[in-house]
Protein backbone atom coordinates (compact mmCIF):
# COMPACT_ATOMS: atom_id res chain seq x y z
CA UNK A 1 0.00 0.00 0.00
CA UNK A 2 1.34 3.55 -0.74
CA UNK A 3 0.24 7.13 0.81
CA UNK A 4 0.53 9.72 -1.81
CA UNK A 5 -0.16 13.25 -0.60
CA UNK A 6 -1.93 16.23 -3.10
CA UNK A 7 -0.15 19.20 -1.78
CA UNK A 8 0.77 22.56 -2.38
CA UNK A 9 0.09 25.73 0.35
CA UNK A 10 -0.64 27.74 -3.06
CA UNK A 11 -5.29 27.64 -3.06
CA UNK A 12 -6.75 27.54 -6.41
CA UNK A 13 -4.67 24.91 -7.82
CA UNK A 14 -7.63 22.28 -8.52
CA UNK A 15 -5.88 19.82 -5.82
CA UNK A 16 -9.18 17.88 -5.01
CA UNK A 17 -10.35 17.53 -9.00
CA UNK A 18 -7.19 16.02 -9.17
CA UNK A 19 -7.34 13.84 -6.11
CA UNK A 20 -10.92 12.60 -7.51
CA UNK A 21 -9.76 12.04 -11.59
CA UNK A 22 -6.25 10.26 -10.71
CA UNK A 23 -7.56 7.89 -7.82
CA UNK A 24 -10.55 7.14 -10.76
CA UNK A 25 -8.37 5.95 -13.12
CA UNK A 26 -6.08 4.20 -11.02
CA UNK A 27 -9.15 2.19 -9.63
CA UNK A 28 -10.72 1.12 -13.47
CA UNK A 29 -6.97 -0.12 -13.88
CA UNK A 30 -8.45 -2.67 -11.03
CA UNK A 31 -6.30 -1.11 -8.14
CA UNK A 32 -8.58 -0.26 -4.57
CA UNK A 33 -7.99 3.32 -4.36
CA UNK A 34 -8.87 5.04 -0.76
CA UNK A 35 -9.26 8.96 -1.10
CA UNK A 36 -8.98 10.95 2.05
CA UNK A 37 -10.37 14.54 2.73
CA UNK A 38 -8.00 16.12 5.14
CA UNK A 39 -9.46 19.27 4.09
CA UNK A 40 -11.29 20.91 6.96
CA UNK A 41 -13.55 22.56 3.68
CA UNK A 42 -14.23 18.96 2.69
CA UNK A 43 -14.28 19.79 -1.31
CA UNK A 44 -13.88 16.71 -2.18
CA UNK A 45 -16.27 15.15 -0.14
CA UNK A 46 -18.76 17.65 -1.63
CA UNK A 47 -17.46 16.54 -4.87
CA UNK A 48 -17.20 12.78 -4.62
CA UNK A 49 -20.30 12.54 -2.62
CA UNK A 50 -22.12 15.22 -4.94
CA UNK A 51 -23.44 17.11 -1.99
CA UNK A 52 -25.29 20.70 -2.79
CA UNK A 53 -24.23 22.16 0.32
CA UNK A 54 -24.05 22.43 4.11
CA UNK A 55 -27.18 20.92 4.81
CA UNK A 56 -26.13 17.88 2.65
CA UNK A 57 -23.14 17.71 4.22
CA UNK A 58 -24.96 17.66 7.96
CA UNK A 59 -27.37 14.92 6.52
CA UNK A 60 -24.82 12.86 5.67
CA UNK A 61 -22.72 13.43 8.74
CA UNK A 62 -26.26 12.62 10.92
CA UNK A 63 -26.66 9.30 8.87
CA UNK A 64 -22.64 8.55 9.29
CA UNK A 65 -21.65 9.61 12.22
CA UNK A 66 -18.28 8.06 12.15
CA UNK A 67 -17.51 7.99 8.69
CA UNK A 68 -14.87 11.31 8.84
CA UNK A 69 -11.55 11.83 9.58
CA UNK A 70 -12.31 13.58 12.29
CA UNK A 71 -14.39 10.87 13.79
CA UNK A 72 -11.59 8.22 12.98
CA UNK A 73 -8.67 9.62 14.72
CA UNK A 74 -10.43 11.85 17.67
CA UNK A 75 -9.88 9.26 19.69
CA UNK A 76 -5.91 9.85 20.32
CA UNK A 77 -6.30 13.44 20.46
CA UNK A 78 -8.56 12.84 23.56
CA UNK A 79 -6.05 10.72 25.02
CA UNK A 80 -7.81 7.44 25.32
CA UNK A 81 -5.73 4.25 25.91
CA UNK A 82 -7.73 2.62 22.89
CA UNK A 83 -6.08 1.93 19.85
CA UNK A 84 -7.39 3.72 16.79
CA UNK A 85 -9.11 1.78 14.84
CA UNK A 86 -9.71 1.47 10.74
CA UNK A 87 -12.08 4.10 9.84
CA UNK A 88 -15.63 3.44 8.25
CA UNK A 89 -14.78 4.43 4.71
CA UNK A 90 -17.97 5.33 1.75
CA UNK A 91 -18.11 3.71 -1.13
CA UNK A 92 -18.45 5.48 -4.53
CA UNK A 93 -19.93 4.83 -7.90
CA UNK A 94 -16.53 3.51 -8.80
CA UNK A 95 -16.34 0.09 -7.68
CA UNK A 96 -12.53 0.19 -6.85
CA UNK A 97 -12.77 3.61 -5.46
CA UNK A 98 -13.89 4.50 -1.81
CA UNK A 99 -13.75 7.96 0.17
CA UNK A 100 -12.71 9.07 3.76
CA UNK A 101 -15.11 11.77 4.47
CA UNK A 102 -13.84 14.88 5.71
CA UNK A 103 -15.37 17.35 8.55
CA UNK A 104 -14.96 20.62 9.17
CA UNK A 105 -13.90 19.67 12.91
CA UNK A 106 -10.38 18.20 11.67
CA UNK A 107 -8.48 21.74 11.68
CA UNK A 108 -9.54 21.03 15.45
CA UNK A 109 -6.05 18.72 15.57
CA UNK A 110 -4.02 21.33 14.43
CA UNK A 111 -2.71 23.13 17.87
CA UNK A 112 -2.05 19.17 19.07
CA UNK A 113 -0.05 18.59 16.47
CA UNK A 114 1.87 21.63 16.42
CA UNK A 115 2.94 21.03 20.23
CA UNK A 116 3.80 17.48 19.15
CA UNK A 117 5.82 18.38 16.27
CA UNK A 118 7.71 21.24 18.64
CA UNK A 119 7.54 19.42 22.09
CA UNK A 120 9.84 16.11 21.78
CA UNK A 121 10.65 15.47 25.10
CA UNK A 122 6.65 16.07 25.81
CA UNK A 123 4.25 14.03 27.94
CA UNK A 124 3.37 10.60 26.15
CA UNK A 125 -0.13 11.33 24.87
CA UNK A 126 1.40 14.03 22.81
CA UNK A 127 4.66 11.59 21.68
CA UNK A 128 2.04 9.52 20.31
CA UNK A 129 0.03 11.71 18.14
CA UNK A 130 2.52 12.46 14.83
CA UNK A 131 2.26 8.70 14.18
CA UNK A 132 -1.77 8.85 14.61
CA UNK A 133 -3.17 9.73 11.36
CA UNK A 134 -0.77 7.59 9.29
CA UNK A 135 -1.29 4.78 11.81
CA UNK A 136 -5.05 5.32 11.24
CA UNK A 137 -5.01 5.24 7.33
CA UNK A 138 -2.59 2.22 7.44
CA UNK A 139 -4.98 0.26 9.75
CA UNK A 140 -8.10 1.59 7.29
CA UNK A 141 -5.60 0.41 3.76
CA UNK A 142 -5.37 -2.66 5.52
CA UNK A 143 -9.37 -3.63 6.34
CA UNK A 144 -10.26 -2.92 2.81
CA UNK A 145 -7.13 -4.10 1.06
CA UNK A 146 -6.20 -0.89 -0.31
CA UNK A 147 -3.50 -0.27 -3.01
CA UNK A 148 -2.68 3.69 -2.76
CA UNK A 149 -4.32 6.04 -0.28
CA UNK A 150 -4.33 9.75 -1.56
CA UNK A 151 -4.79 12.39 0.77
CA UNK A 152 -6.71 15.85 -0.47
CA UNK A 153 -4.82 18.44 1.67
CA UNK A 154 -5.52 21.95 2.45
CA UNK A 155 -4.14 25.37 1.04
CA UNK A 156 -1.93 26.03 4.48
CA UNK A 157 1.46 25.36 5.80
CA UNK A 158 0.31 24.17 9.43
CA UNK A 159 0.65 21.62 11.68
CA UNK A 160 -2.10 19.15 10.06
CA UNK A 161 -0.57 19.15 6.56
CA UNK A 162 2.83 18.61 8.41
CA UNK A 163 1.56 15.55 9.87
CA UNK A 164 -0.11 14.49 7.23
CA UNK A 165 3.01 14.87 4.78
CA UNK A 166 5.60 13.26 6.22
CA UNK A 167 3.25 10.55 7.05
CA UNK A 168 3.13 9.57 3.98
CA UNK A 169 5.52 7.98 0.87
CA UNK A 170 5.31 10.23 -1.47
CA UNK A 171 4.01 13.57 -2.24
CA UNK A 172 2.68 15.08 -5.95
CA UNK A 173 2.61 19.42 -5.95
CA UNK A 174 -0.34 20.89 -8.12
CA UNK A 175 -0.10 23.82 -9.72
CA UNK A 176 -1.50 26.31 -11.70
CA UNK A 177 0.59 28.64 -14.22
CA UNK A 178 0.67 32.15 -12.27
CA UNK A 179 2.99 33.67 -10.33
CA UNK A 180 1.43 32.46 -6.93
CA UNK A 181 2.31 29.55 -7.92
CA UNK A 182 6.00 30.24 -9.18
CA UNK A 183 6.67 31.73 -5.64
CA UNK A 184 5.38 28.72 -3.99
CA UNK A 185 8.02 26.89 -5.14
CA UNK A 186 10.32 29.07 -3.22
CA UNK A 187 8.16 28.45 -0.25
CA UNK A 188 8.30 24.41 -0.25
CA UNK A 189 11.52 24.30 -1.09
CA UNK A 190 12.00 25.71 1.97
CA UNK A 191 9.33 24.44 4.16
CA UNK A 192 9.42 20.72 3.06
CA UNK A 193 12.74 19.98 4.07
CA UNK A 194 11.99 21.50 7.59
CA UNK A 195 9.16 19.18 8.13
CA UNK A 196 11.64 16.53 6.97
CA UNK A 197 14.19 17.63 9.76
CA UNK A 198 11.59 17.69 12.23
CA UNK A 199 10.03 14.05 11.26
CA UNK A 200 13.65 12.65 11.85
CA UNK A 201 14.03 14.18 15.06
CA UNK A 202 11.03 12.16 16.25
CA UNK A 203 11.67 9.46 14.90
CA UNK A 204 15.12 9.33 16.90
CA UNK A 205 12.55 9.68 19.97
CA UNK A 206 9.84 7.54 19.31
CA UNK A 207 10.73 4.76 21.42
CA UNK A 208 8.03 2.37 22.27
CA UNK A 209 5.30 4.64 20.79
CA UNK A 210 1.89 2.97 19.90
CA UNK A 211 1.74 5.52 16.79
CA UNK A 212 4.35 5.98 14.89
CA UNK A 213 5.71 7.85 11.54
CA UNK A 214 7.06 6.35 8.58
CA UNK A 215 10.53 4.80 8.63
CA UNK A 216 12.15 7.75 5.90
CA UNK A 217 11.46 10.91 4.55
CA UNK A 218 8.32 11.49 1.87
CA UNK A 219 9.74 11.65 -2.06
CA UNK A 220 8.51 13.52 -4.38
CA UNK A 221 6.67 12.16 -7.67
CA UNK A 222 6.71 15.32 -9.81
CA UNK A 223 4.26 18.70 -10.42
CA UNK A 224 1.25 18.33 -12.22
CA UNK A 225 0.59 21.96 -14.47
CA UNK A 226 -3.11 22.51 -14.32
CA UNK A 227 -5.74 25.56 -15.41
CA UNK A 228 -4.62 26.81 -18.55
CA UNK A 229 -5.98 26.79 -21.96
CA UNK A 230 -5.12 24.52 -24.97
CA UNK A 231 -5.83 25.50 -28.94
CA UNK A 232 -4.88 23.50 -32.24
CA UNK A 233 -3.46 20.96 -29.41
CA UNK A 234 -0.89 23.35 -27.34
CA UNK A 235 -0.99 24.45 -24.44
CA UNK A 236 -1.58 29.16 -25.19
CA UNK A 237 1.44 31.06 -24.90
CA UNK A 238 0.95 33.05 -21.99
CA UNK A 239 0.33 29.92 -20.14
CA UNK A 240 3.65 27.95 -21.40
CA UNK A 241 5.60 30.89 -19.96
CA UNK A 242 4.35 30.10 -16.69
CA UNK A 243 4.79 26.69 -16.72
CA UNK A 244 7.85 26.86 -18.27
CA UNK A 245 9.54 29.57 -15.20
CA UNK A 246 7.75 26.95 -12.60
CA UNK A 247 9.49 23.99 -14.31
CA UNK A 248 12.80 26.02 -14.11
CA UNK A 249 11.68 26.98 -10.74
CA UNK A 250 11.94 23.34 -9.46
CA UNK A 251 15.01 22.73 -10.75
CA UNK A 252 16.82 25.67 -9.72
CA UNK A 253 15.54 25.18 -6.16
CA UNK A 254 13.46 22.62 -5.22
CA UNK A 255 14.98 19.86 -6.06
CA UNK A 256 18.53 20.65 -4.40
CA UNK A 257 16.91 21.48 -1.48
CA UNK A 258 14.75 17.89 -1.60
CA UNK A 259 17.71 16.21 -2.38
CA UNK A 260 19.48 17.49 0.75
CA UNK A 261 16.30 16.62 2.60
CA UNK A 262 16.59 12.99 1.07
CA UNK A 263 13.16 13.36 0.01
CA UNK A 264 13.89 12.41 -3.46
CA UNK A 265 13.92 8.79 -5.95
CA UNK A 266 17.47 7.52 -7.63
CA UNK A 267 17.41 10.12 -10.48
CA UNK A 268 16.91 7.08 -13.19
CA UNK A 269 13.48 6.44 -11.65
CA UNK A 270 12.68 10.16 -12.86
CA UNK A 271 14.40 9.93 -16.59
CA UNK A 272 12.61 6.61 -17.16
CA UNK A 273 8.98 7.92 -16.06
CA UNK A 274 9.15 11.79 -16.95
CA UNK A 275 11.71 12.63 -18.72
CA UNK A 276 13.15 16.22 -18.96
CA UNK A 277 11.54 18.77 -16.54
CA UNK A 278 9.33 17.47 -13.55
CA UNK A 279 6.01 17.42 -14.32
CA UNK A 280 4.30 14.23 -13.48
CA UNK A 281 1.17 15.36 -15.80
CA UNK A 282 -0.10 19.02 -17.39
CA UNK A 283 -3.95 18.84 -17.19
CA UNK A 284 -5.94 21.82 -19.17
CA UNK A 285 -8.82 23.62 -17.57
CA UNK A 286 -11.65 21.24 -17.39
CA UNK A 287 -14.33 24.00 -18.60
CA UNK A 288 -17.70 22.72 -18.75
CA UNK A 289 -16.50 19.46 -18.17
CA UNK A 290 -16.50 20.02 -14.18
CA UNK A 291 -19.92 20.82 -13.85
CA UNK A 292 -20.75 17.51 -15.12
CA UNK A 293 -18.24 15.61 -13.03
CA UNK A 294 -19.63 16.93 -9.98
CA UNK A 295 -23.49 16.77 -10.60
CA UNK A 296 -23.09 12.93 -11.53
CA UNK A 297 -20.27 11.80 -9.12
CA UNK A 298 -17.77 10.73 -11.71
CA UNK A 299 -14.35 11.49 -13.32
CA UNK A 300 -14.60 13.66 -16.03
CA UNK A 301 -13.20 11.19 -18.58
CA UNK A 302 -15.97 8.69 -16.61
CA UNK A 303 -18.72 10.55 -18.18
CA UNK A 304 -21.16 9.09 -20.51
CA UNK A 305 -22.58 10.75 -23.89
CA UNK A 306 -25.63 10.42 -22.56
CA UNK A 307 -24.33 12.29 -19.05
CA UNK A 308 -22.80 15.12 -21.06
CA UNK A 309 -26.33 16.00 -21.96
CA UNK A 310 -25.21 18.11 -25.26
CA UNK A 311 -25.87 18.13 -28.64
CA UNK A 312 -24.74 19.88 -32.16
CA UNK A 313 -21.07 20.87 -32.39
CA UNK A 314 -21.14 21.77 -28.47
CA UNK A 315 -21.36 17.95 -28.04
CA UNK A 316 -18.45 16.82 -30.35
CA UNK A 317 -16.37 19.34 -28.06
CA UNK A 318 -17.63 18.02 -25.36
CA UNK A 319 -17.08 13.70 -26.19
CA UNK A 320 -13.72 15.12 -27.81
CA UNK A 321 -12.53 17.12 -24.45
CA UNK A 322 -13.97 13.95 -22.41
CA UNK A 323 -11.47 11.70 -24.40
CA UNK A 324 -8.25 13.53 -24.29
CA UNK A 325 -8.76 13.74 -20.64
CA UNK A 326 -8.79 9.68 -20.13
CA UNK A 327 -6.16 9.82 -22.54
CA UNK A 328 -3.99 12.18 -19.81
CA UNK A 329 -5.27 10.46 -16.42
CA UNK A 330 -4.44 7.45 -18.30
CA UNK A 331 -0.75 8.49 -18.64
CA UNK A 332 -1.22 10.15 -15.27
CA UNK A 333 -1.94 6.73 -13.16
CA UNK A 334 0.69 5.00 -15.04
CA UNK A 335 3.34 6.98 -14.37
CA UNK A 336 2.51 6.82 -10.83
CA UNK A 337 2.44 3.61 -10.69
CA UNK A 338 5.90 3.14 -12.22
CA UNK A 339 7.31 5.79 -9.93
CA UNK A 340 5.62 4.74 -6.47
CA UNK A 341 7.08 1.26 -6.57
Amino acid sequence: MKKIAIFNHKGGVSKSTTTFNLGWALAETGKRVLLVDCDPQCNLTGMVLALKGLDDLGDFYEAHPNSNLYAAARRAFEGSPEKIEAAEIVATSQSNLFLLPGHIDTGLFEPDLAMAHKLLGAMSILQNLPGALGYLLDETAKKNKIDYVFLDMSPSVGALNQNLLVSCDYFIVPVAPDYFSYLAIDSLSKTLPRWASNANELRARSGALTYKLPASSPKFLGIVSQRFNVRSGKVTNPYQKWIDKIVDRCQELLIPSLQEAGMLLPENDYDKALGEGWEIAQVPDFHGLLGKSQEHSKAVFALTDEELDMSGKVEKTYIASRNKFKEIFKTFSEKVIELAK
